[in-house]
């Protein structure tokens, strides 16, 4: 059944007084087959995600922040680093798999995961429509694993796609089955699919460990910030820094006007990617630094993403 036929039997369904799926379930079915209605095809269009996608608040071992869930059980899984991706079943079928994208809307990209996980739903999901979320892997072999499986969901020729060497790894399922996230992961290893708590995937990237309480009641009754869950983190190893020579400081400016000095760095690669520059914000922090032209300095990658000096290395 298609989610245009879906939402027609759910709204049928509503009208005469019976639900068969929450209201913001069903709102996010309806805008997703007008989309389609609209488009009709499968492209870089985006769609609203049924649930919510949020990223994960971060914690860095010796830190001494994480959460405290007090004596509720907590459920710890490999974090692999790979592309997130989301897939809603209806009927028990595959009916469209989305990219994270900003966590609320992402890009289409059903023909590729459909040719990945060829299997449908045991018969007793066929009255709830999934949405299961999990991470698409590339074996830490091949040269920017990351990259590379993010890649795949972008090409454009599924025949490309189906030569990638990649891998889905399902982290979750709404609404939940159990009402225990272990055995959640559990059902979805009866379903059919590899989940994070299968194995450590050692053959894959990783960029830490999740920590999440068991308890989904718990869970939903700790809420969410913006961002990310209350009721999970992951937990970092503390990034380390690459030494590499400092060439020069230029100046930029930026949308908003303001003028600021940029470090010019002899290249380097900090895990997956080539650094060459780093923005020094002010002055106060290169006099802090005591950084000259032609010193060593220490750089790692803010949050995995932004290079930063954190030290003169003499």
């Amino acid at each position: 059944m298609s989610i245009e036929s879906y939402v027609k039997q759910a709204r049928f369904a509503y009208y005469n007084g019976h639900p068969i799926i929450p209201d913001e379930m069903y709102d996010a079915l309806v805008e997703r087959a007008n989309i389609l209605e609209t488009i009709g095809s499968e492209g870089d269009n985006r769609f609203p995600h049924i649930f919510p996608m949020y990223s994960l608040q971060k914690v860095y071992a010796g830190d001494n922040n994480a959460p405290d869930y007090k004596r509720n059980t907590v459920i710890v899984t490999p974090k692999l680093d790979g592309a997130a991706v989301a897939l809603t079943y209806v009927r028990g079928k595959l009916e469209q798999a989305l990219t994270r994208g900003d966590g609320k809307e992402g890009n289409d990209i059903t023909s590729k995961m459909k040719s990945l996980l060829q299997f449908d739903l045991p018969s007793e999901t066929d009255q709830i429509v999934f949405q299961i979320t999990g991470e698409l892997v590339a074996p830490s072999s091949i040269p920017n694993a990351r990259n590379y499986a993010a890649g795949a969901l972008n090409l454009n020729s599924l025949s490309e796609f189906e030569q990638r060497e990649v891998y889905f790894v399902a982290y979750g399922v709404q609404p939940y089955p159990t009402d225990s996230f272990a055995e959640d992961l559990a059902t979805l290893r009866e379903w059919g699919f590899e989940t994070a708590l299968c194995s450590s995937y050692t053959e894959f990237p990783k960029d830490g460990s999740v920590f999440r309480v068991d308890s989904n009641k718990y869970f939903e009754e700790l809420g969410h910030t913006s961002h990310h869950p209350r009721g999970a983190f992951a937990l970092k190893d503390k990034p380390t820094g690459v030494v590499t020579k400092l060439l020069d400081v230029v100046w930029q400016v930026g949308k908003s006007g303001a003028v600021s000095p940029v470090a010019i760095l002899e290249p380097v690669m900090i895990g997956e990617a080539t650094v060459s520059r780093a923005s020094l914000h002010n002055m106060a922090i290169i006099e802090g630094l005591g950084l000259e032209i032609g010193c060593h300095v220490e750089v790692i990658r803010a949050g995995e993403i932004i290079p930063q000096i954190i030290s003169r290395v003499d």
